[in-house]
């Protein structure tokens, strides 16, 4: 049992360690659906002000 919650414990510690990008990489295919679902609530989808464009959590949906 102590060796299990010791391996939790060491998992999540790794997990808050590592940080970054959350979202993925900004594929064309990834773009293209985060596009018609921004479209669908009459929006437009754009970077980021100083977004780096390599990320899909850069984007955000935007009004007209």
């Amino acid at each position: 049992m102590r060796t299990a919650m010791a391996i939790i414990l060491s998992l999540a510690v790794t997990a808050c360690a590592t940080g970054g990008q959350v979202g993925g990489v900004a594929t064309y295919d990834a773009l293209q659906r985060m596009q018609a679902d921004c479209a669908a609530k009459g929006m437009t989808l754009r970077l980021r002000t100083e977004g780096n464009a390599q990320y899909i959590d850069e984007y955000a949906c935007e009004r007209k």
